[in-house]
């Protein structure tokens, strides 16, 4: 995986953790998932796509974040 990757990753994994929008529930299934990016190495996009339907919540983030 490529640093810029990682990178991002982290970045992600950081604002869901800090945002009181979303649920625990909605946190956990996102950490989840970008755990299981890590493992299988998707492509970028298709990883966005998945993230970003767990919730609108989730979407918002990722375009505060300039991912999206």
């Amino acid at each position: 995986m490529s640093e810029s990757n990682l990178k991002h990753l982290e970045k992600i994994k950081e604002g869901i953790d800090r945002s009181d929008a979303l649920t625990e529930e909605e946190k956990s299934d996102s950490m989840k998932r970008i755990e299981q990016w890590y493992r299988e190495d998707k492509a970028w996009g298709t990883f966005m796509k998945e993230l970003s339907e767990i919730s609108p919540t989730v979407k918002g983030l990722l375009a505060e974040l300039g991912l999206l």
